[in-house]
């Protein structure tokens, strides 16, 4: 899978793009990650990309021409399916969206500054536009690592061992299992018997049960479209989650 990345601040991008799983993946070809400096594209001797807001106010708005240049500098060597705006006005990432995003070829992303780009990007260049939080940075690049690790973790051989990808919070709609390690005791705190006696079914049913705990203390809305074969774990869940309250009645 190829990633383009265009930025204004090439930079930013390079640290993390080196390291651990993803440097790996680079490293061993899964994944090819370009990173382009959207200046390298304006036209005048100032490689300006950015200018002031038509009617006024704050800040700088990236310019609509340099991007143009730059994405359409890619399409000789790239299908370009996904071209990606990232901007608090996009729609959500989550996991569900990495995986769609995993089955693409190649995606572009494009990297946003200042009091944002102009609309004529998202109009007539983007095919989406993602947002990582209902919250604002100072720009893309931050986001585009996020969108970057995410959907890696989607590769085959990414990660050693699919299971660890398998088990994450969010693969299949709801948040992971408690994790524990030695020592099995640790200041009064004792890591599950469960966990260490070998039983694999009981293990399995344990961490499934966990897993649709937190998520019903935590992220009751994920549970909404719960799989058939939860509904008993569930509802035993309900249960003691109950008790306790019953339990104080006078």
């Amino acid at each position: 899978m190829r990633i383009d990345v265009l930025t204004l601040f090439p930079e930013i991008l390079e640290g993390p793009l080196h390291a651990s799983l993803l440097g790996k993946a680079v490293a061993e070809g899964i994944l090819d990650v370009a990173v382009t400096n959207i200046r390298d594209f304006a036209t005048d001797r100032h490689r300006t990309a950015d200018d002031s807001p038509f009617g006024g106010g704050p800040g700088m708005v990236m310019k609509c021409e340099p991007i143009f240049a730059a994405v359409e500098s890619l399409r000789a060597k790239n299908s370009l399916e996904r071209v990606i705006l990232l901007s608090p006005r996009g729609r959500r990432f989550d996991q569900r969206m990495a995986r769609d995003l995993a089955g693409a070829p190649d995606l572009v992303l494009i990297c946003a500054r200042y009091e944002g780009v102009d609309e004529r990007v998202s109009q007539g260049l983007c095919t989406d536009e993602i947002s990582i939080g209902d919250y604002v940075l100072s720009g893309g690049e931050l986001p585009a690592l996020v969108v970057i690790e995410a959907v890696s973790r989607m590769l085959p051989g990414v990660v050693g061992d699919w299971e660890s990808v398998r088990t994450d919070s969010f693969y299949d709609g709801i948040l992971g299992a408690p994790q524990y390690t030695r020592p099995p005791v640790f200041r009064g705190m004792e890591a599950p018997a469960v966990l260490r006696e070998g039983n694999h079914a009981a293990i399995a049913r344990w961490r499934r049960k966990e897993a649709l705990r937190a998520t019903l203390r935590r992220r009751p809305d994920l549970l909404e479209q719960s799989i058939e074969s939860d509904r008993e774990l569930l509802a035993e869940l309900m249960r003691e989650e109950q008790a306790p309250e019953k339990e104080n009645e006078p």
